[in-house]
């Protein structure tokens, strides 16, 4: 039922709720209901905090923002120990090629949050962008930062 991602492994504590297969947030410190992108949202925060050493403290997951008037989530963003957004990710579930249209989202998104660094992921691929809001520019990354990196 759940499909293998490529990303690190994690004991996820899953639960059957009534037929509803819930998943133990550890950052929200409650079950939520298991999508294929809460699945891939999941995995990419425990690959955050266990291979690139960003502080579980520092991720806020969906938070709420306004485009053109309008309410949004953004999946996960992470913030500098002086408060700032340093790191925008978007989920998409792993049946959603990533495409133009997905980067389009998260540089909306990102016209609001300002963030110089933003992944895309849907679980089988990630795409790294460091973006330069003085010039208008960005580039694709091999990799994504490590929070010391940063």
């Amino acid at each position: 039922m759940l499909q293998p991602l490529n990303l690190p492994p994690y004991p996820f504590k899953l639960t059957d709720d009534n037929g509803q297969l819930t998943l133990f947030d550890e950052l929200r410190k409650k079950n939520i209901i298991l999508t294929p992108e809460e699945w891939v949202r999941q995995h990419f925060v425990q690959y955050l905090i266990g291979q690139k050493q960003y502080p579980k403290s520092l991720i806020k997951l969906e938070g709420g923002l306004r485009l053109h008037g309008m309410a949004k989530r953004t999946d996960i963003v992470v913030f500098n120990s002086s408060g700032e957004k340093i790191l925008l990710v978007e989920c998409k579930a792993p049946s959603v090629a990533i495409s133009q249209a997905t980067f389009d989202q998260a540089a909306r998104y990102n016209m609001v949050h300002k963030v110089k660094l933003l992944a895309v992921s849907n679980g089988l691929q990630h795409y790294y962008c460091s973006i330069s809001h003085e010039n208008e520019t960005y580039k694709f990354l091999e990799e994504l930062p490590s929070y010391k990196e940063l």
